[in-house]
C-alpha cells in the first residue's frame, strides 16, 4: 500500500486522472444494479438479462478498431472530455426507460454508454506509458486495476442499497451528476504528452498494426492470455443467482450490492498481499488460484452467506491477474503502437467478456444449473494456466523490474 501511496505523491498528474479514473469508472457502473433490477422488475427472461449483460461489454468490441488509431492521432485530454460527455447524456437519458417497449432504447444507451466508457478506459491505458515507466508504470497498473476493479464492483454495490433506499431514477440521475464532476476534474488538469505526427490514414494504420503483431507474435500472445480474464464477467451470473436462489431471502438490490460489496473486498485486498510477490513465473498461479476459487463460489453459492464469502476470495485473485498480463503487454510493445495494440488487446477482452455474459445465459436457459455454468468458467481459468506456461516456454517475455 505505501508504494501506491507514494506514486500518488509524486506523480501530480497521475494522481489527478486517478482521482477522475476513480469518480468514472465508478459511475461507469453505478447505473447497472438499477438497471439490472429494472430488467427483473419487468420480469423478462434469462436471455434478456445475459443480452444487457453482454451490450456492456460488446459496445468496447466494435469501437476497439478504429479507437486505436484516433488515440495515437488526438490529444488524451480531449478526447477523454468528449467520452464523459457522451456518458452523461447516456446515463441521464435512461430515466426515459420505463417498460417492456421501451427496451430498444435501453438496449441503445447502454450500448453508447459502456462504448464510451470502453473508448476512455483504453486512451487511458495508452495514456499512463507516455507518463510513466519502469517500476513505477507497474505499480501505476496495479493501483489502476485496484481502482478500475473496485469501481466495477463496489459501484454496483453502492448502486443496490441507492436503489433500495431512493428508486432506479435517482440511482440515474445521481450517476449523471458523478461523471459531471469527472468532466470537471479533467477539464481543469494540464497533461504533456508528445503526440506523434502520424503520416498514415485509419485505414493504413490498421493493416500496419496487423503486420506488426504478426512479426512480434509474442503480443499477441500476451493479449489473448489477458483476454481470459474476461471470464470474470460474473454481472448476468450473480442476476440470475438472486433471482433463482435469494429472492425470497432479501431484496433484489440488496443482494446484488451485497455480492458486489463482498467481491470488491477481495479485488481491494488481493493486490496489496501478492502484489510484491508476483513475477511471470508465478503468474501461472495466479490463474490456477483464480479457477479453484471459481469452484468453490459453485460450490457455495446455494447458500447466499457463504456466497458472501466465496465472492471474497474469487476477488482475491482477479486485479492481479488483471494488472500484471496487462502491464506484461505494455512491457513488450512498442511505444508507437501503444494506443492500437491496446485497443485490440481491450477489443479481445471485451469480446470474452460478452461472450462469457451471452454463454451464461445460453446455458442457463438450456438445462444448466447455475453451479454446472460456474464450474466450466473456472475451467477456463486453469485452461489460461496451461497457456500461459506454452508462451513462457516459446515467447521471450521481459520480466517486469
Amino acid at each position: 500500500m505505501k508504494e501506491y501511496i507514494t506514486l500518488l505523491k509524486q506523480e501530480r498528474v497521475f494522481r489527478r486522472l486517478s482521482t477522475i479514473q476513480l469518480i468514472s469508472y465508478f459511475g461507469a457502473w453505478f447505473s447497472n444494479i438499477a438497471i439490472y433490477t429494472l430488467l427483473l422488475d419487468l420480469d423478462v427472461s434469462a436471455t434478456i438479462v445475459a443480452f444487457v449483460a453482454m451490450l456492456n461489454f460488446l459496445a468496447g468490441v466494435i469501437q476497439a478498431p478504429l479507437s486505436g488509431p484516433i488515440i495515437d492521432r488526438v490529444h488524451p485530454k480531449k478526447l477523454m472530455l468528449s467520452l464523459i460527455l457522451l456518458e452523461i447524456i447516456a446515463t441521464v437519458a435512461l430515466i426515459l426507460v420505463n417498460q417492456l417497449s421501451d427496451l430498444w432504447l435501453l438496449y441503445l444507451l447502454v450500448f453508447v454508454k459502456m462504448a464510451a466508457a470502453s473508448f476512455y478506459f483504453t486512451t487511458e491505458m495508452s495514456l499512463l506509458p507516455k507518463i510513466l515507466a519502469g517500476e513505477k508504470l507497474r505499480i501505476a497498473n496495479e493501483l489502476h486495476s485496484i481502482i478500475w476493479s473496485l469501481s466495477y464492483t463496489l459501484g454496483m454495490a453502492v448502486s443496490g442499497f441507492v436503489v433500495y433506499w431512493f428508486g432506479i431514477k435517482t440511482a440515474f440521475l445521481l450517476d449523471g451528476l458523478m461523471f459531471m464532476a469527472a468532466f470537471i476534474l479533467l477539464f481543469s488538469i494540464e497533461i504533456r504528452v508528445e503526440i506523434l505526427k502520424i503520416e498514415e490514414n485509419i485505414i493504413t494504420m490498421m493493416r500496419d498494426t496487423f503486420v506488426y503483431l504478426k512479426k512480434n507474435p509474442k503480443a499477441l500472445h500476451l493479449m489473448i492470455l489477458h483476454s481470459f480474464v474476461g471470464l470474470t464477467a460474473f454481472d448476468a451470473l450473480v442476476a440470475l443467482m438472486v433471482d433463482r436462489y435469494y429472492a425470497t431471502i432479501v431484496a433484489t438490490s440488496l443482494a446484488l450490492g451485497l455480492l458486489h460489496s463482498a467481491r470488491a473486498i477481495g479485488l481491494v485486498i488481493g493486490p496489496v498481499v501478492i502484489g510484491k510477490w508476483i513475477n511471470n513465473q508465478k503468474l501461472v498461479y495466479i490463474f490456477t488460484a483464480q479457477g479453484l476459487a471459481v469452484w468453490l463460489w459453485a460450490y457455495l453459492m446455494h447458500d447466499f452467506y457463504l456466497s458472501l464469502f466465496a465472492s471474497i476470495i474469487v476477488g482475491l485473485f482477479t486485479t492481479t491477474l488483471w494488472s500484471y498480463s496487462y502491464t506484461l503487454l505494455q512491457k513488450n510493445i512498442d511505444a508507437k503502437y501503444y494506443g492500437r495494440i491496446v485497443a485490440y488487446n481491450d477489443m479481445l477482452f471485451l469480446s470474452s467478456a460478452a461472450f462469457t455474459s451471452y454463454m451464461i445465459g445460453f446455458l442457463a436457459t438450456h438445462s444448466f444449473s447455475l453451479e454446472e455454468i460456474t464450474v466450466i468458467i473456472g475451467c477456463g481459468f486453469l485452461i489460461g494456466a496451461i497457456y500461459y506456461r506454452y508462451i513462457l516456454k516459446t515467447q521471450h517475455i521481459e520480466e517486469i523490474s
